[in-house]
């Protein structure tokens, strides 16, 4: 007797296109984006160990998507320094800093010391004008923290999305920030 039950999991990549989409739209759904920032790392915590990439990562799901069933990938192996400890935990370092500046810059906005900037940073470097969101309804610093995550979001997502046309599907996997500290958490608690 074949088993019709669908499993919750295989469809979680519909959240991350729903959270890009939705992030256009209403900047403030930029928040939502935590759950993917927190929820691999309370697994982790709790002995999950990887689990989070492994099972529930919905961009990985969405990059095997794009690489193996749309073939949009050239299946090639990534350079060496890539897959290097030093590279990944370089990359981490890099990002944590990039997270840890658009905190400050929240906490200007929150503490009037500055106003909200509404651009999506792009890498990091390519400011994109975001004039049609209406922030107006909320705190400024709620929309500064909003415009940097979905910035810090979208520029991962473009990173997933080069290096699985450069490589494998899944090559962002390799050197993803949230796939190193759930990494080191499963490894703090051997």
């Amino acid at each position: 007797m074949k088993n019709n039950k669908t499993n919750f999991k295989n469809y979680l990549w519909i959240l991350s296109i729903l959270y890009l989409s939705l992030g256009l739209f209403n900047i403030l759904f930029a928040w939502l984006g935590l759950i993917c920032f927190l929820v691999p790392l309370i697994i982790s915590a709790f002995n999950g160990g990887k689990k989070y990439c492994h099972s529930y990562c919905g961009r990985g799901q969405l990059l095997s998507i794009l690489g193996d069933n749309l073939k949009l990938s050239r299946y090639k192996d990534m350079p060496r320094f890539l897959v290097s400890k030093h590279f990944r935990y370089g990359f981490l370092a890099f990002f944590m800093t990039m997270f840890i500046i658009m905190l400050f810059n929240t906490y200007l906005v929150f503490s009037g010391a500055s106003n909200v900037k509404e651009v999506i940073t792009l890498f990091w470097t390519f400011k994109l004008p975001w004039n049609w969101v209406n922030t107006s309804m909320t705190s400024p610093w709620i929309a500064q923290f909003a415009f940097g995550f979905y910035s810090m979001m979208v520029t991962s997502t473009l990173l997933g999305i080069i290096t699985m046309i450069l490589y494998k599907p899944r090559s962002w996997c390799i050197y993803c920030p949230m796939g190193t500290m759930t990494q080191l958490i499963s490894k703090s608690k051997n």
